[in-house]
């Protein structure tokens, strides 16, 4: 089901409607695969909600050491419409964010954006030239097993960076996969259903009192 799904979405995270034909037949198509994938996109999230705690009371799980977040407030989650930045400073957003892209069959964006910002902290010259390696195989070079999209330019630019690799070594890719989670799966992250309903207040109700 999956692989089937992967054919239906651009690798970028672009636009779902860009398949090829026309008429009743192909639209009634992409109106079903379109209707799998929220059903999956929601799936995912609801296992995600499950596996968080509520506000204030942290969850602990032992036995498999899988790490949970505590749920934020309806006004936490307001923030993160103000700012990309605001989400990914959280790390219950964070890992909202990642469930999404997941769905949307392009973690391979955050995934190297968090590397990245993991890479340019290490200070030993030996492990940033063998972090510098694994991201190039990860995420680079051509036929990577999450090769993002960007330009030829900047994977040869790379390709050089990495021989005498620096903590600026991913600085321009980095950049350009920020700007388009930004520009694009962000604005479609805060649209989502999950996301609205993450602020929507809890309402409260009273029962009437017994006479």
């Amino acid at each position: 089901m999956q692989s089937a799904m992967f054919l239906a979405v651009q690798h970028d995270c672009g636009p779902m409607d860009g398949g090829a034909g026309s008429g009743p037949k192909s639209e009634e198509k992409r109106e079903k695969m379109k209707r799998t994938l929220l059903k999956d996109w929601k799936n995912r999230l609801s296992y995600f909600l499950q596996n968080s705690s509520t506000p204030g009371k942290p969850k602990t799980n032992k036995k498999n050491k899988q790490q949970t977040f505590i749920k934020p407030s309806p006004e936490e989650a307001q923030l993160w419409s103000e700012a990309f930045d605001e989400l990914l400073a959280s790390k219950y957003g964070l890992a909202a964010f990642r469930a999404f892209l997941k769905s949307e069959f392009c973690e391979e964006n955050i995934e190297f954006w968090l590397a990245c910002e993991d890479f340019k902290k290490t200070k030993s010259p030996q492990k940033l030239s063998s972090k510098a390696k694994k991201i190039y195989t990860d995420f680079i070079e051509k036929e990577a097993p999450k090769e993002i999209n960007i330009d030829f330019q900047t994977k040869t630019l790379i390709a050089q960076n990495i021989q005498e690799a620096t903590s600026g070594c991913f600085t321009t890719a980095q950049k350009r996969v920020y700007s388009l989670m930004e520009n694009n799966s962000y604005p479609r992250f805060l649209e989502s259903e999950f996301y609205q309903d993450l602020c929507k207040k809890p309402q409260i109700t009273t029962e009437p009192h017994a006479t």
